[in-house]
């Protein structure tokens, strides 16, 4: 069992940069694929990027060359680095592995806001 924590959101301006962590507590998350998902108000919940416990990673397409997901297996932590930041990214994030996915257990995520 993986639990995770998400963090590092706020108010960035179009073209700025945030850096998520998603903070994981278990002896599992090693060999746990760890990914980053978004919900903007009114919208379903998307996934944003994933990575598998040997470090591959897949984008979707509308973060692609903007975002890059890496992780830290010494720290127990998920990194979504976000640049070239636009409106439509404005969303509270989530992470979460693909069992927590199924059995729709969600945190409360972080919110991101990018506005001028």
């Amino acid at each position: 069992q993986v639990q995770l924590v998400e963090s590092g959101g706020g108010l960035v301006q179009p073209g700025g940069s945030l850096t998520l962590s998603c903070a994981a507590s278990g002896s599992m998350f090693s060999i746990s694929t760890i990914g980053w998902y978004r919900q903007a108000p009114g919208k379903q919940r998307d996934m944003v990027a994933r990575i598998t416990s040997d470090s591959i990673a897949n984008y979707a397409d509308f973060v692609k060359g903007r975002f890059t997901i890496s992780r830290d297996n010494i720290k127990n932590t998920v990194y979504l680095q976000m640049n070239s930041l636009k409106p439509e990214d404005t969303a509270v994030y989530y992470c979460n592995t693909p069992i927590g996915v199924t059995l729709t257990h969600w945190g409360q995520g972080t919110q991101v806001t990018v506005s001028s």
